[in-house]
This record gives C-alpha cells, structure tokens and sequence, in this order.
C-alpha cells in the first residue's frame, strides 16, 4: 500500500494525469490554448527530444510568454508556437497528434477581455477529434464561472465519441471541469 494520500484533484490536474499516461517520447501533441505556456512545457517534457508540440493562441503576448518559458527550460526546438485560434488547427498540423489539450478562458494574468469564443472553441474541438490518432486523447478544461465558459460547456457534443465529464459538485466558486474525449 502507497504512503501516498488519495486527494481529489481539480480538472487540471486531471488532464495532467491522463497526459502522462498517454503521451510517450517521440509523439506529438498539441496545445490548443497556449495561454503563459504551462501546458506546453508540460507536454513537451512528455513528448521528450523526439516528439514535437504544436500550441496555439490569438495573443502575442501568450506567444511571447511561452517561448521565453521554453527557452529558459532548454524545449525552444521541441514545440511550434503558432499566432492562430485553435480553430485552424487542421492548417498548422501536419501529423495525427497522440493527445489534444484545451485549457479554455482567457490569458492568466492579463485582463479578462479577450476569451476563448464558444464559436471558435466548438469548431477547434472537432478538429481535434478529427486529427488526434485513433488511440489518441482530447482534454478540454472549461471553465464554467465565466458566462463564455458556461456557453461552451453546454455546447460540447459527444457525437461518436466517448465524451466523460469530471467535476466538483459542491463548491459555489464553479471551479474547471474537465471533459475527456476519446474515439470509440
């Protein structure tokens, strides 16, 4: 038996979780919100020297803050930073990545004016799911406390694909929920 305690985690990391079960050196992933770059750091860690990221953002600033992190880190070669929404994944992704990571809302740290749109957010999902490999992974990070995020969590659709939902029940601050999809 693990000395380690079992505690509830938040959808985060959750979708870290699943990530590090899944991703192996040499895959490829992409990071559908690029954000500060947290999450493309994290994957380029998991893909390794052989693997490749591919991270998306409509923010220069996200683009600026996410080089600068993965140049500190020594991963600059391993990810393609791209000034795009999410939605032109198909334009920018040569290969069927292993996993597809959403984190949606908006650019920690910066004001909250510009986020992601249930519109644009709706038809990048589908080309994740279109893209990813068959055994591959969608995590989609949504935010529910904005009225945005709650507009894109009522319009995620499980189509042919599984699609689970994890989420707290009874905290008021409406903290992420995680959706995990995969295709059957």
């Amino acid at each position: 038996m693990s000395d380690e305690r079992f505690i509830l985690k938040n959808a985060r990391h959750l979708a870290a979780r699943y990530m590090e079960d899944i991703l192996r050196e040499g895959d490829v992933a992409v990071d559908a919100t690029m954000g500060n770059g947290g999450d493309t750091a994290f994957l380029c860690k998991l893909v390794g020297e052989t693997g490749h990221v591919y991270a998306f953002d409509v923010q220069q600033e996200a683009l600026d803050r996410t080089a600068a992190r993965l140049e500190e880190a020594g991963m600059r070669s391993r990810a393609t930073l791209i000034l795009a929404g999410h939605e032109t994944m198909r334009d920018h992704v040569p290969v069927s990545p292993r996993v597809v990571m959403f984190n949606l809302g908006w650019l920690p740290g910066a004001a909250h004016i510009v986020t992601t749109r249930t519109e644009t957010t709706m038809r990048a999902v589908q080309a994740a799911l279109e893209l990813v490999q068959p055994d591959g992974f969608v995590s989609i990070c949504v935010y529910p406390g904005h009225e945005e995020g709650t507009r894109e969590r009522g319009a995620l659709d499980d189509g042919v694909y599984d699609a689970m939902a994890q989420e707290y029940l009874n905290i008021r601050k409406k903290p992420p929920l995680l959706i995990a999809v995969t295709k059957r």
